[in-house]
């Protein structure tokens, strides 16, 4: 009979817009097992997102069950969810959700987040109708029976422990929490009474990796791992996706090249820069500052379809510029690294050769990733030292070298690109500290 301190597997669990992934790693960090499992599309009436948090439930369960077929479930030692950024639930405290949750980019809680505004401090990350916290103050109004506020990934965590009043530093960002203090500031509290909700509602609130406990009976009995498997605090999908990569040390970057673009940088204090969208996670005693700009991998499909990329593609040349000067935006506004609502980017000179001009707008892409990492250091982070890619766009080679050409940093083979195994990385974290 072995300890959870000396199992091999660590779980990571992503919970996605539309689906859920689970990966195993093992010790060594090598992925031993990964599994998928759809979700059903989210409910739209009008700015409102909502989803029933069973439909969470049921498709982690199923992720689990398809897991457990690749491998040993006796050596599972420790698991860890992540989920997306701001989605929020409230419970009773036997776990049942008293109302659907409203996900990340519901926007209807406008009352709401009009009174956030007039408490939070300026620029704060928890302002606006589309905040954790405009969500917990409408919840807990339509539901007077909750007793306890939850993310995502808390209310999961919560179904495997048995227990109902947990979050981590990661999630509890967007409603309110302050990672500098390590607390729920007085202005939320104030806020909550106001409302006439009760203070209880907010959970408690640790650092990502930190074990929180271990299965509880149903638990154990539900997914087949052995009952004293550790669960482990947890994240968000963004930091999950940039755990994933293997980044660790002050100054490492990871951007994520998909529809937009998006940086995060690891430091050693938070920057906040709210005029750019700029505000910091944190991890253990780093920071995690980010931005994200409208340019993309969506402008480049303005111009060609993915077939024609894909024809085009190989036939870059990247080691010899151009010589155009694009900022290429799929429509004007823009909010980092430039803060400007009519910025219109620049896409001209259009030159007849489609090669040319697609070569023109990776190099243009590849400025504005360098630019961000420039503002970031403009505000206060470090030199970046090494660089990760994750998305669509970093599986394109030639696009890779126009990269490390323009930002003059050495760009890193990503360990996984997996939100779930930046996940599983806490999940390990959490096993490595009960091994003392």
């Amino acid at each position: 009979m072995h300890s959870a301190a000396t199992r091999r597997l660590a779980v990571g669990i992503d919970v996605g817009t539309s689906g859920v992934r689970a990966l195993a790693l093992g010790p060594d960090g090598r992925e031993q097992a990964r599994a998928a499992v759809p979700l059903a599309p989210a409910r739209r009436v009008g700015a409102s997102v909502t989803q029933a948090p069973q439909a969470w439930a049921e498709a982690v369960d199923a992720c689990i069950a398809a897991l457990n077929t690749q491998l040993d479930p006796a050596q599972v030692g420790a698991v860890a969810f992540d989920g997306t950024s701001g989605t929020l639930l409230v419970c009773d405290d036997d776990g049942i959700p008293q109302a659907d949750a409203r996900l990340y980019h519901d926007a209807g809680c406008v009352a709401e987040g009009e009174r956030v505004n007039a408490a939070a401090p300026p620029g704060h990350v928890a302002r606006g109708a589309a905040s954790g916290l405009a969500r917990l103050l409408h919840l807990g109004a339509q539901a007077p029976g909750a007793t306890h506020a939850l993310h995502q990934a808390d209310w999961l965590a919560g179904r495997l422990l048995g227990r109902w009043d947990l979050s981590d530093e990661n999630n509890a960002l967007k409603t309110g929490y302050d990672p500098q203090a390590r607390a729920w500031p007085a202005w939320v509290r104030r806020l909550l009474a106001e409302a006439g909700l009760p203070d209880a509602l907010l959970p408690a609130v640790h650092p990502p990796g930190t074990p929180l406990g271990s299965l509880c009976e149903a638990a154990a009995t539900r997914t087949g791992w052995p009952r004293d498997c550790l669960v482990a605090a947890g994240t968000t999908d963004g930091v999950a996706a940039f755990l994933a990569t293997g980044a660790c040390t002050q100054g490492e970057g990871v951007t994520s090249l998909g529809s937009t673009l998006v940086v995060k940088q690891l430091a050693r204090a938070p920057l906040s820069a709210p005029a750019w969208g700029v505000y910091s996670h944190r991890l253990g005693e780093l920071w995690l500052p980010g931005g994200a700009s409208n340019a993309g991998g969506a402008v480049l499909l303005q111009h060609f379809s993915p077939e024609r990329l894909a024809a085009l593609e190989p036939l870059l040349r990247p080691d010899e510029p151009t010589g155009l000067d694009y900022y290429p935006l799929p429509a004007p506004g823009e909010r980092f690294p430039i803060a400007d609502p009519s910025f219109a980017g620049r896409i001209e000179p259009r030159p007849s050769d489609d090669l040319r001009f697609l070569q023109g707008l990776l190099e243009g892409l590849a400025a504005v990733e360098a630019l961000a990492y420039q503002r970031l250091r403009e505000l206060g982070a470090p030199a970046l030292t090494r660089l990760y890619s994750v998305g669509g766009g970093a599986r394109n080679r030639a696009f890779a070298r126009i990269r490390a050409r323009v930002l003059g940093v050495p760009l890193a083979e990503p360990a996984h690109e997996e939100a779930a195994a930046g996940a599983a990385r806490l999940a390990r974290q959490a096993l490595q500290s009960a091994t003392g």
